[in-house]
């Protein structure tokens, strides 16, 4: 399994545009391929959507994409409000949930984590010791690593049903010593982003 990761940077204005024309193309897409997730930005770099997409293989994505530009059916007719438009393909962990249905949100946080150089394998470790007790506070979407793109990145996401509620769980959490696994080295963590996304009505997790 990969899961390749897409996001765009739309012009101001157009987002409520562009998931209308996406939904009206997606039956036809998921003929080939099915949608994991679609988000839009709420809190972080605005007029952002970000769609994921399952594939059994490599192969399978090549093959699915180039049947979908082939028949016409993919991609749908939004390239007038793109600015600018990123790939990442990503591998999940081994406690990673698998990526179908749910309705465990709408609102939806997507940490992304720039790692040291070889830092990945003890993140995967310490997070294997302490997931367990965290996803009884919220659910976890996915946890996966970068295999092409951004090299070295950890990107987790999580639901939530509001602003406050995400509060409330990352409070309980720390005072209960629950999370951040912690026992990271020094050094071993580069950067971190995050950003809150809602879903649009067509996504299969919301």
């Amino acid at each position: 399994m990969i899961i390749e990761v897409r996001t765009y940077q739309l012009q101001p204005g157009s987002v409520a545009e562009v998931e209308k024309r996406f939904g009206d193309a997606l039956p036809k897409r998921e003929q080939l391929s099915k949608l994991g997730a679609f988000w839009h930005t709420e809190v972080g770099p605005l007029n952002q959507i970000i769609h994921v997409w399952p594939y059994e293989s490599f192969q399978h994505r090549i093959e699915t994409r180039t049947e979908s530009v082939k028949t016409g059916v993919w991609p749908p007719p939004i390239q007038e409000f793109i600015v600018s438009m990123e790939s990442e393909i990503l591998l999940p962990a081994p406690f990673s949930p698998p990526l179908e249905p749910r309705d465990i949100g709408p609102l939806f946080e997507i940490r992304s984590y720039t790692l040291a150089p070889g830092a990945l394998p003890g993140m995967i470790d310490r997070w294997k010791g302490k997931i367990e007790e965290r996803v009884k506070l919220s659910p976890l979407v996915g946890a996966w690593y970068t295999e092409l793109g951004a090299l070295n990145k950890w990107v987790h996401i999580w639901a939530y049903k509001d602003a406050g509620e995400r509060q409330r769980i990352r409070g309980e959490a720390v005072a209960r010593g629950i999370w951040p696994p912690g026992g990271s080295p020094a050094g071993s963590m580069l950067k971190q982003e995050n950003k809150l996304v809602m879903p649009a009505s067509f996504s299969p997790i919301k």
